[in-house]
């Protein structure tokens, strides 16, 4: 009862407008949470947070908790306020038992991870960004043992190149050049995960001999010309994600939807203009921004710049008589990183996404 007092008392001393930015503490959040094995940094925050994405800023503000990969089973978090009302965790010791048989040390146990593959795979999709160098050079599908024009699980394709005995191969269908808005260059293209199989024959492409394909998973029809590449660490995830805030000097914008749609929400997946060489990393976590519509001063007063006359459009300065503010409308994770792009998931939205939307760290 007094941690809500406390904390409602903080938040009716802000205004308003401020309240979205602050914690807010899941309705039944106990004083005390000993860490269980198996449990991920996003599970405790759950615990604690209504939203626990913001997990961020419920640990990091915590010397305690310097580094939160250093939580370990038995690990009792008290959850506390700070000078100026903001909720934090502190950390206790693990709790180690000793026997005459079996000792058990710090270094044995295992640090609690963020967040399980598991918990967002559903909404991961595999797809990924090849250069015109990896379309041009990679190996493509000729066809397949039936004849069909359209392939699916259980088929050999036969490929145009030379591939390993027993190495895992995807197949990808080329999609369309990806720009970025600020440069206008072709950064790469999309391209979506067909399917997947073992080489079951090498081939040998000097005389003309395809290898063959043993095509074990397909999620669309597989057509001749669809390339292929190894399954290797630029398409697998990891099992534990770890989520941090982006460094602060990285913003850019939301360029595509895996959804091909203009708009989107929560658990849809899309592309931003920024990827490993403006220090991107795996586990970012974004804000994701847009800027209220602009207004012009008109003689009538006030008006939204579409809404006004062209006269009072050209009279204007700019598209705005005034800088309006930019508001938070969701939070991202990236969970793939390419040199000029990445991948992200929509955590959370408080309204319909869009292409363009800009994006910064927490």
């Amino acid at each position: 009862m007094l941690k809500k007092i406390i904390l409602t008392i903080f938040c009716l001393s802000l205004p308003f407008s401020s309240l979205a930015d602050e914690l807010q503490l899941a309705q039944n959040a106990p004083t005390s949470y000993v860490v269980k094995k198996g449990d991920t940094l996003w599970d405790i925050s759950g615990v604690f947070l209504k939203e626990p994405w913001l997990w961020p800023k419920l640990w990091r503000i915590n010397p305690d908790i310097e580094n939160p990969h250093l939580i370990y089973p038995g690990d009792e978090l008290k959850l506390v306020f700070d000078a100026s009302g903001k909720p934090m965790l502190v950390k206790g010791k693990p709790k180690l038992k000793w026997s005459p048989k079996v000792r058990t040390s710090l270094k044995d146990l295992n640090p609690v991870e963020t967040i399980s593959l598991n918990v967002i795979s559903s909404f991961i999709k595999y797809d990924t960004i090849l250069s015109e160098q990896e379309f041009i050079s990679a190996p493509y599908v000729l066809g397949s043992d039936e004849g069909y024009k359209l392939n699916v699980d259980g088929l050999k394709l036969y490929v145009n190149g030379d591939l390993v005995i027993g190495q895992s191969y995807a197949v990808y269908q080329k999609e369309e050049a990806i720009l970025d808005p600020e440069t206008g260059l072709n950064v790469g293209y999309y391209a979506t995960l067909a399917g997947s199989g073992k080489a079951i024959k090498a081939g040998l492409s000097t005389e003309k001999k395809p290898a063959t394909l043993y095509l074990d998973s397909t999620i669309r029809e597989i057509r001749a010309g669809d390339i292929v590449k190894p399954v290797n660490d630029n398409q697998l995830l990891p099992g534990f994600f770890t989520m941090q805030a982006a460094d602060s000097s990285v913003s850019g914008h939301i360029i595509k939807a895996i959804s091909g749609n203009r708009e989107f929400g929560k658990q849809e997946v899309v592309f931003i203009n920024r990827g490993a060489q403006h220090g991107v990393k795996q586990g970012d976590l974004f804000s994701v921004n847009r800027k209220s519509p602009s207004v012009v001063e008109s003689g009538s007063g006030p008006v939204y710049t579409s809404d006004a006359s062209r006269w009072n459009r050209m009279a204007s300065a700019s598209d705005s008589d005034y800088n309006m503010p930019e508001e938070t409308v969701g939070k991202m994770m990236v969970y793939k990183v390419f040199d000029q792009l990445s991948m992200a998931l929509i955590l959370h939205s408080t309204k319909p996404l869009r292409l363009q939307d800009s994006v910064t760290a927490q």
